[in-house]
């Protein structure tokens, strides 16, 4: 598989799939863990979740700048690492849960500086990796191979984060059967509308019986109990990223002597000749291809990354969770979460063929330029939100599932709906992610090759920053409505994107 490839390609590989572990295990259950632990209602979360996001790609921007700067590219991705782990020890750190009201601001600023400090690391160490193996690639020998190269590189990434979700959900649910409880995804919500005197009676009849389910006669001991046991868990679980960083700091320590040295490195043309600087007006003509795509893929993110929002909300109050559940003996495997992982699962199994497909076109010479691929790959990602669409047509309202303390799983959807979408999704995923990222390495003048995937990251800060605003419509509209709002603006970047690809295809020779 990695015939062909530099030596380098590997290492860098293992030590992202260390890290991207650690990473996903936290990003499959954040969302539902902020609404748990702090009683905050979509759109409120949306809006941290939404912040957050948005600053691990933003923040890119300053570790790309830094790296560029000081030409310490490896020093860089190594503090990036390990601020990265001291912001999981601190989200793991267990609190008291239902949150005191004293102590209500200040642990939700201690949870939302752990966030901080993970999306600094990750600012520092995201670009950077991706601009070394670029590098890698500046060399003549591998230059036809870099489109794949950074496909296997995507592939790793998303190994770890397969079975990040379900390592997290185990670890959750063992807690909270450990502690004699069941896993059941409307609890947490219904509690905090008892908690708060906003429950409706039809919640507080579902609500006691689920408590009498386990034992319990008084609702107000059993939902304190039950909220203080099913948060621990969440915080054990954000100690499973620790672990998993560590593993990545001892792979890159490893093999940090096996990746380029930018600090060192002459730029060389095909004729073998060292280049001292590029021409200014190419500069500036690169620089204007790369910041009219980064535009373009804006609305591609905005869409995407409802993977870890709106699609874990939908999961979570929609769709029938008794249809997936795996008893292992010790745990039983059932969440909302679970559906994290057939993203990367289709990734990992799809990416072979997608990179054996776009081999044989380029044997036949008829392989579509990277700006083709982006575009067609919008184009698919808004067939995927057509899907859910669809999928969800006839359903009730957020408010009116709410006041019925939740639906019954004959009411729900099958979760075929889900993973069908995910499929698409994943195809279009891999004709723009790690094509974006070799689109940026080849076409980005070689003194900001760091800043450039920072900016790429930056682009997806963006785009990252409205994803609250499908917590706003999965709350106030109908799901239908909801998804259709991404097949919009996934056909938006589609044609934009078209518009485009033949100035950047000049560009890109």
């Amino acid at each position: 598989m990695f015939k062909n490839h530099p030596k380098g390609l590997l290492a860098a590989s293992l030590a992202n799939m260390g890290e991207r572990f650690g990473f996903y295990t936290m990003m499959a259950i954040l969302s539902l863990f902020i609404m748990t632990k702090f009683g905050l209602d979509e759109t409120q979360t949306g809006i941290i979740y939404s912040i957050f996001y948005a600053s691990i790609y933003l923040l890119a921007l300053v570790g790309g700048l830094l790296a560029d700067k000081t030409r310490n590219y490896k020093g860089v991705i190594l503090t990036g690492l390990l601020l990265m782990t001291l912001g999981y020890i601190i989200i793991a750190i267990p609190t008291q849960t239902p949150v005191p009201a004293d102590k209500f601001g200040l642990l939700l600023a201690l949870t939302s500086f752990g966030l901080l400090v993970i999306a600094f690391g990750n600012g520092l160490f995201k670009g950077n990796l991706q601009a070394l193996v670029g590098q890698m690639y500046d060399n003549p020998q591998y230059a036809k191979m870099r489109d794949s190269g950074f496909q296997l590189f995507y592939m790793f990434i998303n190994i770890g984060a397969i079975f990040a979700p379900f390592l997290a959900i185990w670890v959750r649910n063992w807690w909270v059967e450990k502690n004699g409880f069941t896993y059941i995804a409307d609890l947490p919500d219904l509690i905090h509308q008892y908690l708060g005197n906003t429950i409706t009676p039809e919640g507080v009849n579902r609500l006691q019986q689920l408590a009498s389910n386990v034992g319990h006669t008084d609702l107000t001991t059993f939902a304190n109990e039950y909220l203080n046991v099913f948060t621990t868990g969440f915080h054990y679980a954000f100690a499973v990223a620790i672990f998993a960083m560590l593993i990545s700091l001892v792979v890159f320590i490893t093999n940090k002597n096996r990746f380029p040295d930018p600090a060192n490195k002459k730029v060389v043309a095909e004729n073998g000749e060292a280049i001292v600087e590029m021409d200014v007006k190419e500069v500036k003509q690169r620089l204007y291809a790369l910041f009219a795509v980064f535009a373009v893929v804006i609305f591609f993110w905005f869409s995407f990354h409802q993977n870890g929002l709106t699609l874990t909300y939908f999961a979570k109050d929609f769709t029938n969770l008794s249809l997936i559940k795996i008893d292992l003996g010790v745990v039983t495997l059932q969440g909302a979460e679970i559906f994290q992982s057939i993203n990367p699962f289709f990734v990992v199994f799809l990416t072979p063929i997608i990179v054996g497909f776009f081999g044989w076109l380029r044997a036949k010479g008829k392989e579509p330029s990277t700006p083709r691929k982006i575009a067609t790959g919008m184009g698919i990602a808004a067939l995927a939100y057509a899907v859910m669409a669809l999928g969800s047509m006839g359903l009730p309202l957020k408010s009116e599932v709410d006041a019925m303390g939740g639906l019954t799983d004959a009411a729900r959807v099958t979760p075929w709906l889900l993973i069908g979408t995910y499929f698409i999704l994943t195809v279009a995923e891999l004709f723009i992610s790690p094509l974006g990222i070799s689109f940026v390495s080849k076409v980005a003048p070689p003194k900001y090759q760091g800043i450039m995937q920072g900016a790429w990251l930056g682009a997806t800060a963006v785009g990252n920053s409205l994803l609250f605003i499908g917590a706003i419509f999965y709350t106030s509209f109908s799901m239908t409505v909801t998804w259709m709002l991404f097949v919009v603006a996934c056909l938006i970047s589609m044609f934009t994107m078209l518009a485009m690809v033949k100035w950047l295809e000049k560009i890109a020779k």
